[in-house]
């Protein structure tokens, strides 16, 4: 049976401009960095696409190397895409990225001219798409002059296989580099991906969220639950089939669940209930209270995930006492 997207999708689902852009985004994205691989369930895929859209997520976050194997995630998107949601292509906001290692040899990966605009074809080739919403840098490249990986994004923008350009992993101080080469060239650059979580504030120390609320650009938070630390699924140990269970991930060790992490979660936990959410609710809460951020990327293993997720925008908004003490009890 054909897909039909949900009448009401819009009704509880809350948007924000990215910074001072006329750019719309749900305030909960949903990103494709795990579960959308080759390894990956199809039809849980398109559940959970379905899911996102019919709770109102228009922004689906991808990168070039996401998988595994790397270029699977798009061409999983493209596929679903194109076989049940083409009819809304514009209502959705689809994002990529490049600089990370993709294939082999020495344009493969970095911020070159050369390796941005054959990975943003690349792209576009694995999603069937004309044109990215949002394209990205995905990392700081020592080894390239940032002139030329900010021309890359104003030439993918002017040539219209991008709409706006974004950067990742970029602390403040080169983000403002960055930033005043884009609006040099006449290049709608709108927002700043970062990792932020109740675990790591590292955006609160190097001068990225203090860029974006100074220039007027969004923050799209990635790993709002730090990799599943903040979910609660590790309140009463490893659970089977976990991240840290499988192993695969260099930041998700068994060591990382110290006693005094686990009884920082219980705390926050307990603070979560009292207000009626999960741990994993309120942690996104909590990042979504920041003012700076627009927007949180989740990933969601399933529908039903994905659902408990956006559900954190029903309770009230963290108070700035709420948001400190939570943040204390990991200080």
């Amino acid at each position: 049976m054909a897909y039909q997207a949900d009448q009401a999708r819009y009704r509880n689902m809350q948007y924000a401009a990215s910074g001072q852009s006329g750019l719309a985004l749900s305030r909960v994205a949903l990103g494709l960095w795990h579960n959308f691989g080759s390894q990956d369930p199809f039809d849980t895929m398109r559940e959970t696409l379905f899911a996102a859209f019919d709770c109102g997520i228009t922004y689906f976050d991808l990168a070039n190397n996401y998988g595994p194997v790397p270029g699977s995630a798009e061409e999983n998107f493209g596929r679903i895409l194109h076989g049940d949601l083409s009819a809304y292509r514009d209502e959705l906001v689809i994002a990529t990225k490049a600089g990370y290692r993709m294939w082999p040899g020495p344009y493969g990966t970095g911020g070159s001219r050369k390796a941005m605009l054959a990975s943003l074809d690349q792209s576009l080739t694995r999603m069937k798409l004309d044109y990215v919403d949002i394209f990205y840098s995905h990392r700081m490249d020592p080894d390239t002059p940032l002139e030329e990986t900010m021309g890359a994004l104003a030439q993918a923008v002017r040539q219209g296989k991008a709409l706006y350009a974004g950067i990742s992993n970029y602390d403040g101080e080169t983000a403002k580099r960055a930033g005043a080469l884009l609006t040099a060239a006449g290049c709608p650059f709108v927002v700043c991906q970062n990792r932020y979580s109740l675990l790591d504030c590292t955006v609160e120390q190097n001068g990225l969220l203090a860029y974006a609320r100074e220039s007027g650009k969004g923050v799209a938070a990635f790993s709002p639950l730090a990799q599943g630390l903040l979910s609660g699924r590790y309140l009463h140990g490893i659970p089977q089939g976990s991240r840290i269970a499988r192993g695969n991930s260099v930041r998700m060790k068994p060591e990382v669940l110290t006693p005094a992490l686990l009884q920082a979660l219980e705390k926050l936990s307990k603070m979560a209930a009292d207000r009626g959410q999960t741990l994993a609710q309120f942690a996104l809460s909590w990042v979504l209270s920041a003012p700076e951020v627009t927007s949180v990327l989740v990933g969601a293993s399933c529908a039903a995930q994905l659902r408990e997720n956006v559900a954190c925008l029903t309770a009230a908004p963290l108070s700035k006492e709420e948001r400190q003490a939570a943040a204390s009890i990991l200080a």
